[in-house]
């Protein structure tokens, strides 16, 4: 055992010392004289990064070029949002998008990926009733439960009136700060 042990030990060592070979260079492509190779072309600007389909995008940060990703987004309401920055809740990002989409429905459409999480303890009525799909009768299931001490608290209330995939939607529209 031991006498297999000691060489590999040896063989082990001796690789980890071993310096690597500089790379060889490539020959040199054939090129007329006085004709440089093509660079490749520089940007100045780095690409927006892009996001997930169906991805949430918080109105605080993100840029114009992804907020016209989201469908129903034109570009006045795109540039209004960036303008108007920072948005202290959905009802600031509410009044500029309502001067740029007048359609409550398309407004509702862009708040399933425009959205800043409302705090379930502080949020108003109003507030609530921006999230896509809840209504009256909802909002004050959101209101009744308060305060809230966990996001699981949340779960367990609103789980009495909705299903579990409802639920999962609902959340990712709140926090508790």
């Amino acid at each position: 055992m031991k006498r297999a042990l000691i060489p590999a030990v040896l063989l082990v060592t001796l690789i980890g010392c071993q310096q690597d070979a500089p790379p060889e260079t490539p020959p040199a492509a054939d090129v007329p004289v006085g004709t440089a190779p093509a660079q490749p072309a520089v940007t100045s600007e780095a690409p927006a990064p892009t996001l997930a389909e169906g991805a949430m995008v918080d109105p605080n940060q993100a840029t114009r070029e992804q907020l016209l990703t989201v469908p129903n987004m034109n570009e006045a309401a795109a540039d209004a949002l960036v303008a108007g920055r920072p948005f202290a809740d959905m009802r600031a990002v509410d009044r500029v998008l309502a001067s740029h989409v007048s359609d409550p429905r398309q407004r509702e459409e862009l708040y399933r990926r425009v959205w800043r999480p409302l705090d379930l303890n502080t949020a108003t009525s109003e507030e609530i009733l921006l999230i896509p799909g809840v209504g009256k009768r909802m909002q004050h299931e959101f209101e009744e439960y308060r305060p809230y001490r966990s996001i699981e608290q949340f779960r367990r209330e609103i789980g009495k009136y909705v299903n579990q995939q409802e639920v999962a939607r609902l959340e990712q529209y709140v926090s508790i700060r």
